[in-house]
């Protein structure tokens, strides 16, 4: 369920915050970042930026999941990430959580694609590679199946491809069955649950001279199996950038794990065509930027020999 604040967040509304909660960081400039799928993000200075749940009831969650596991996780990651440094709690000029977090400059992937294959694959790969470390007991299990088992989201699978089927966006179909299958087909992970990002669609990447320079949004942060985040292989890098990405990654992938991380990436090739469809109106559809990329990750994963 979608339920966009009753407040509206403006400059102003984001200074008065500031000033209450946290008076030493109010008189930096405040300037709109961005409006993203849960929570607006306004720039602080040069290196801060404040975000605030404005949609999705579970924005407020997500926010303090970050806030409490992500600073331990940033130190060991390789490309900047939006660190938490304040927390800012409900009141009656804005009733619901929000963090003031470190700035991460970079255009979005889904705006600007990565372009120097060599480059951004040995980037997402030791991101990944850092990121991937065995999660505590007490890590956040993950929402909507994310890095558990394939078999779990066949219905969700089905739904998405015939409504891509449907609306003329997948012609065929066949091929994206195919690949699902064989992920499902593929042996469970086996090994201890990894920490892992949880949604590395492009428009959670940065990008700057052709390559990945930053990861945000780890609001779907969680534990579990890594072909979750390995389908970013398929999402995010260009053609030609497989062998080298899988070098980069360490330990390296099973054959297994690579077979379901391509149904991981099929799932978030549909669910991008389909947001990015401009026929669909509302919050949930219409991101006309998110077609392009996930109709080329669905083209390398169902070309021959991807």
């Amino acid at each position: 369920m979608t339920t966009h604040t009753q407040t509206e967040i403006t400059a102003e509304l984001v200074r008065e915050l500031l000033r209450d909660q946290h008076p030493d960081l109010a008189d930096r400039p405040v300037s709109l970042g961005a409006r993203g799928w849960d929570n607006q993000l306004w720039r602080l200075g040069d290196d801060l930026a404040v975000r605030l749940p404005w949609a999705t009831e579970g924005a407020d969650a997500l926010l303090l999941k970050e806030h409490a596991w992500l600073p331990g996780l940033a130190p060991r990651l390789p490309l900047p990430v939006p660190v938490p440094q304040r927390l800012g709690e409900p009141s009656d000029a804005f009733p619901r959580p929000w963090t003031v977090t470190t700035w991460v400059p970079g255009a979005p992937a889904d705006r600007a694609p990565a372009t120097r294959p060599v480059e951004a694959a040995e980037a997402l790969g030791t991101f990944l590679t850092a990121l991937h470390q065995p999660a505590p007991a007490d890590a956040p299990v993950g929402a909507y199946g994310r890095g558990g088992p394939l078999a779990a989201l066949a219905e969700g699978f089905a739904r998405q491809l015939a409504s891509a089927v449907e609306r003329g966006l997948v012609t065929e179909p066949d091929g994206v069955r195919a690949v699902w299958e064989d992920a499902v087909a593929a042996p469970d992970w086996a090994g201890p649950a990894l920490w892992l990002h949880g949604d590395l669609h492009p428009a959670n990447i940065l990008t700057e001279d052709g390559t990945f320079c930053g990861v945000i949004d780890f609001g779907d942060l969680c534990a579990g199996d890594p072909a979750c985040d390995l389908a970013a292989a398929w999402v995010l890098l260009p053609d030609g950038a497989a062998d080298r990405f899988r070098a980069a990654y360490r330990p390296a992938a099973d054959p297994a794990a690579l077979r379901r991380a391509r149904g991981w990436a099929v799932l978030q090739a549909l669910c991008g065509i389909l947001v990015g469809d401009a026929g669909v109106h509302g919050r949930h559809g219409g991101k006309a930027t998110w077609g392009p990329p996930a109709q080329a990750a669905l083209r390398r994963l169902t070309a021959p020999a991807s």
